[in-house]
């Protein structure tokens, strides 16, 4: 009886460690901290961003940010591409006040190691040593809204 009971719980802790394993590898989030220079930006339709900085592997600096509006007089209002490498990328939307600099960013889905990520940022005007990099500081996770 007794080594029954032990084999029970072991068979038990050894299931939830999978679980959690499997959990684990499908489901990560945290906070996103990017930085990002718009030097190639034309204020026209499909020009893009460089990503400088990232706390965030997956998301690597020289990744591009393809807005795929033109802003208007007084804001942007764009859908968008995170352009991390072939077959990488993920999809969402910016609105920011140009007069502020400030606004919000979205990302939802998209392709290869991107398929199942979320994220929400604040966008922040422009900064840094060189006067020239906006940030995006908010959430992001992957799994779990597919």
């Amino acid at each position: 009886m007794k080594k029954l009971l032990v084999l029970a719980v072991t068979l038990v802790t050894a299931a939830g460690i999978s679980v959690a394993i499997a959990t684990a590898s499908t489901s990560r989030a945290g906070d996103l901290h990017l930085k990002k220079e718009c030097s190639e930006y034309t204020f026209l339709a499909d020009s893009f961003c460089t990503i400088t900085a990232s706390n965030l592997a997956l998301i690597k600096v020289g990744s591009r940010v393809v807005y795929l509006q033109a802003p208007g007089t007084t804001s942007l209002d764009s859908d968008i591409v995170l352009v991390v490498g072939p077959g990488n990328y993920a999809l969402g939307h910016v609105t920011l006040d140009i007069a502020t600099g400030q606004g919000v960013v979205s990302l939802s889905g998209g392709a290869g190691q991107f398929k199942s990520f979320h994220a929400k940022a604040r966008v922040s005007p422009p900064g840094g040593p060189n006067g020239a990099d906006w940030s995006w500081d908010g959430k992001y996770s992957f799994g779990g809204r597919d």
